[in-house]
């Protein structure tokens, strides 16, 4: 995957500034300017955990109250790297259990960057407690917890945003406007998505014991509790009990990304087919490959994923393209190309908008997608934005919810063999007694599902 992380003409390129101007403009945003900073907490303090906080850090005045973590270790790294850029260098405080962490504390925001399978319950908890919440994609692993989670957001008045920041993307924001809005593409009728990352393990590490900074059963809450083998910080995404899988890592942003450009709701119908049929070593049990259809009227968006192989196109392992009668549009978090059927017409080309002058702390910060960050910062803003004015924010749960149990039914339908149509409102497959109980998975316990009727 790292060899496609940063697309070198983007990298060194960059956008410029009337761009990023531009396309705040064009998003409506505002940054929220409360009174006194704003009482934060992050549950999950790993990799965008973190990223995901000191982005915020940057656009807003905080105050970092508490972090938590069932590794000892990762809290007491982060605590370290927050404390030095609060202005108070005040650092949070610590817990290892985030119903402790909520019950001692009161969070005007709680952000989540907790594994998949964290998302629901935290999700739920924290709306409980008052505070608002920005919660990463997916944000659940079986339908019926989204449901459950958009149900708390709307029964607390609370707001949730997902983190499906293509929604704050600069260069894909202005595709939007100036491509799709302004009628480029004319009939749009085919919606093609993709990844071609080799992001897929083949190891087997050997099973041994669990080391003392890391609560392993906490870590596993209501997931299955397979055999520790290793640290599962970032190795978590190759094993369906805690996530699910490509589709739900990497299609999720490109679905999105479409149903958000074209606006599109549920989709009718979701078909998949695809297993492991190259990597088939290691312990690793997500799909190498795979296809899934969802179907709207008169427009299909397929995706596609291979962990193995060569992407179609170099310049866009990761994205989706976009068919109109007259061009297409093919976009990714680093740059969008608009290609015009007739020959006479422009050719358009951005790349991402990066912020390294004004921000230079990025350029610092160890294991950040520099390319997303600018997009990050705006999504922060929306957030804030929508909590100042009590809206809805561009990647508000509900649509979070769609593009998850869309992707999920994928999933489900490969498993099962056989297209799949969810009712939103009856949380249902008509007619298939099998799906629809796939639509909930069960919990470890002590853990219990949160149902939608009684949060």
């Amino acid at each position: 995957m790292s060899s496609y992380l940063f697309n070198r003409r983007s990298f060194l390129k960059g956008a410029t500034a009337t761009l990023a101007l531009t396309a705040l403009g064009a998003h409506g945003m505002s940054l929220a300017n409360p009174a006194k900073p704003l009482k934060v907490g992050l549950i999950g303090a790993g990799w965008y955990g973190k990223s995901d906080l000191f982005r915020l850090m940057q656009v807003a005045e905080v105050d970092v109250v508490a972090l938590c973590d069932v590794d000892k270790n990762m809290l007491a790294e982060a605590a370290s790297l927050v404390s030095q850029r609060q202005k108070s260098r005040r650092k949070p405080r610590l817990y290892e259990d985030y119903r402790k962490m909520l019950a001692d504390n009161k969070f005007d925001i709680v952000l989540i960057g907790t594994p998949d399978h964290w998302h629901a319950l935290p999700t739920i908890a924290a709306i409980k407690a008052g505070a608002h919440v920005y919660v990463q994609k997916p944000i659940s692993v079986d339908v019926m917890e989204g449901e459950a989670m958009l149900a708390a957001a709307r029964k607390y008045n609370r707001v949730v945003q997902v983190g499906t920041q293509r929604r704050s993307t600069p260069h894909l924001i202005e595709a939007k406007k100036n491509i799709i809005d302004a009628g480029l593409l004319g009939k749009v009728a085919h919606v093609e998505m993709y990844c071609y990352y080799h992001m897929r393990s083949k190891t087997s590490p050997e099973v041994r014991a669990v080391p003392d900074f890391l609560n392993y059963d906490l870590w596993t809450g209501p997931a299955p509790l397979r055999p520790y083998d290793g640290p599962p910080h970032r190795r978590w995404r190759n094993f369906m009990e805690y996530s699910n899988g490509i589709v739900g890592d990497m299609c999720i942003h490109m679905f999105d990304a479409a149903r958000w450009m074209l606006d599109l709701g549920w989709p009718k119908s979701v078909s998949s087919t695809g297993g492991i049929y190259v990597q088939e070593e290691g312990k690793a049990n997500i799909s190498d490959t795979q296809t899934a259809i969802f179907e709207y009227d008169e427009l299909n968006c397929v995706w596609q994923h291979r962990t193995w192989g060569t992407p179609v196109n170099p310049d866009y392992p990761w994205g989706l393209t976009i068919y109109g009668e007259k061009g297409t549009l093919l976009a990714s978090p680093h740059q969008y190309d608009f290609i015009p059927v007739d020959d006479k017409s422009e050719k358009i080309h951005r790349d991402a908008v990066y912020e390294k002058e004004k921000y230079p702390e990025d350029l610092t910060e160890e294991g950040i997608e520099l390319h997303a960050a600018p997009a990050t910062r705006l999504h922060m803003q929306d957030f804030l934005a929508a909590i100042g004015k009590g809206g809805k924010p561009v990647a508000d749960i509900e649509q979070g919810h769609i593009s998850t149990a869309s992707c999920i039914l994928a999933n489900m339908s490969m498993l099962l063999g056989r297209p799949l149509v969810y009712d939103p409102i009856r949380h249902e497959i008509p007619g298939d007694p099998e799906a629809t109980l796939l639509l909930q998975r069960p919990y470890r316990q002590p853990w219990v599902h949160p149902d939608l009727n009684k949060v």
